[in-house]
């Protein structure tokens, strides 16, 4: 990740560290929220050792520990692992990014990544890191907005709402890329990992508005088993051997 754009998302997230948890701890944002994380959840090693990257308030963090475990964040905001310390204080939490993870070899039997992975300037970098500090026979799962048609213009849209100073805890031009099935495999081979499982999900997306968003809740298990092209989340889960 470029420093210039290091800097500018870690600004960001400073500036809306104290808001966050309105947008993905309450109504539509938590439902959604947690829906991506029940994915990740049976797809990671219950009671391990976890290590979540792009931690953020600690959301997915305090999900895991719940079920026994310990759990450990990293963040590249100072104002959002402070935050993150306070909801989950028996865990640690540093700042730093996926690419260049302050932990020695073999350290956890988890990882996880929310949301965070459209973001990173070097996917390569961030799977060896992954790689390299988990054990063998550990698990990884992350899950961030994928390749699609409809997913296509974000990014423009994005940099016309930053253009005009719309205030949103996401809506920032981070210059993010967005992955089909193909080359989320193809990365997750290339780092060395086995039993790579990619898929679609999450068909009621936060921005929706509330009639819609209730509706797209209710049939989401259908769209995700019978017509996962309709979703806007890609999953992938892998283990170190």
């Amino acid at each position: 990740m470029s420093p210039t754009k290091t800097e500018k998302i870690r600004k960001h997230y400073d500036s809306v560290a104290d808001t966050y948890d309105t947008h993905y701890d309450h109504h539509r944002g938590k439902k959604y929220h947690t829906h991506l994380s029940n994915h990740l959840m049976k797809a990671l090693p219950k009671g391990g050792k976890l290590l979540d990257i792009g931690c953020g308030t600690g959301l997915f963090v305090e999900k895991y520990i719940h079920n026994g475990g310990s759990g450990t964040g990293i963040d590249i905001s100072g104002k959002m692992v402070a935050r993150a310390q306070r909801r989950c204080e028996s865990c640690d939490f540093v700042v730093g990014t996926g690419e260049k993870l302050p932990f020695a070899d073999n350290s956890f039997t988890a990882i996880s990544s929310v949301l965070v992975f459209s973001y990173v300037k070097d996917p390569k970098s961030m799977l060896s890191e992954v790689f390299r500090v988990l054990e063998p026979g550990g698990q990884v799962a992350l899950c961030t907005l994928g390749k699609k048609l409809i997913t296509r213009g974000i990014p423009s849209l994005y940099k016309i709402g930053e253009k005009i100073k719309i205030k949103h805890v996401v809506m920032k031009d981070f210059g993010e890329h967005y992955y089909d099935e193909n080359e989320m495999q193809d990365l997750f081979e290339g780092a060395g990992f086995s039993d790579i499982n990619v898929k679609w999900c999450s068909f009621a997306h936060i921005d929706m508005i509330d009639p819609i968003f209730d509706f797209a809740t209710k049939v989401e298990p259908f769209v995700e088993k019978r017509v996962p092209q309709l979703a806007y989340n890609i999953f992938v889960s892998a283990k170190k051997d």
